[in-house]
């Protein structure tokens, strides 16, 4: 990757690059940096949660990140697996900076696999920075360290998909008392939302989508909401299912239980809405509005 040997990389005063001093864990006084540091000086918001996410919480990372990009957001996470790597592309998607904080140095860089990711975030005119040397190897403590650089550079948290034990509340527990932290709700019973859920009793802000952070940034609001902005389709059922599925994946007998109609007709309106990239099939037998923002 092009980056790893990049000459231009150097140590830089982190507030150089900021709109107000915002500080940092005061083990770092400054951060190496690969691309380009003008999306700091846009509304940043750090979206984080667990490496091993369901398509559930990937999808939730990229829409959140594509609409808070679309909107003139910067989007800040760590570049791991998992929701990091979904909120990054979520913002590539729209076409916006968005900025990595490794927990190693850029030489070593850690998880290998997104490599290619990083160089497309540098491209796109975003950054990839690191407390790190170049040479300093990813060690685990460094990513709890790491999540305090994520917090330090956000206007706004937004924890999707958390268990109970996760670097995702690390990264919470820095912002908390300085900059509005926000969590996505998951199924009561799953795992990997439990996090989340502890947040929201806790007294986190709920975040349903972007708008709720839009509202606290006091960004300009969206004028309509991507559901309302999807026309409905003339046929009623394939109407019904994207009534069911904006709130929500639901799984087949779901729908055919809400939606009415045959199940040769509900297979028929699935098929019809997920050839068009409105809605996508999951494990499971499940289905959802597509990732990514594609409209009927």
């Amino acid at each position: 990757m092009a980056m790893v040997n990049n000459p231009e990389w150097q140590a830089r005063d982190l507030f150089e690059a900021l709109r107000a001093p915002r500080p940092l864990p005061a083990v770092f006084d400054g951060l190496w940096v690969a691309g380009d540091l003008a999306g700091l000086k846009k509304p940043c918001v750090a979206i984080v949660g667990t490496r091993a996410a369901s398509e559930y919480g990937r999808g939730n990372a990229r829409r959140f990140a594509n609409d808070l990009g679309a909107w003139g957001c910067c989007v800040i996470s760590g570049l791991a697996l998992g929701i990091d790597a979904a909120a990054h592309e979520g913002a590539l998607d729209a076409r916006a900076p968005t900025i990595g904080v490794l927990g190693g140095g850029h030489d070593k860089f850690f998880p290998r696999r997104n490599r290619a990711l990083a160089a497309r975030i540098v491209a796109n005119g975003g950054a990839v920075l690191s407390p790190f040397a170049p040479e300093h190897p990813a060690k685990p403590h460094q990513f709890l360290q790491r999540n305090g650089v994520v917090a330090a550079l956000a206007d706004a948290v937004v924890v999707i998909e958390a268990p109970a034990r996760s670097g995702a509340l690390n990264t919470a527990g820095w912002a908390a008392g300085r900059v509005p932290v926000f969590a996505v709700p998951g199924d009561i019973d799953r795992s990997h939302s439990a996090g989340c859920h502890a947040l929201i009793r806790d007294g986190v802000t709920l975040a349903r989508s972007a708008q709720d952070v839009l509202d606290e940034l006091q960004i300009m609001k969206l004028p309509i909401t991507a559901e309302a902005a999807r026309p409905s389709p003339a046929d009623p059922l394939q109407a019904k299912v994207l009534a069911i599925l904006d709130g929500g994946e639901a799984t087949f007998d779901e729908l055919c239980a809400a939606a009415g109609g045959s199940t040769a007709e509900l297979l028929a309106a699935l098929c019809v809405l997920e050839l068009k990239g409105v809605i996508e099939a999951r494990s499971g037998q499940r289905y959802a509005i597509a990732s990514g923002g594609k409209r009927y």
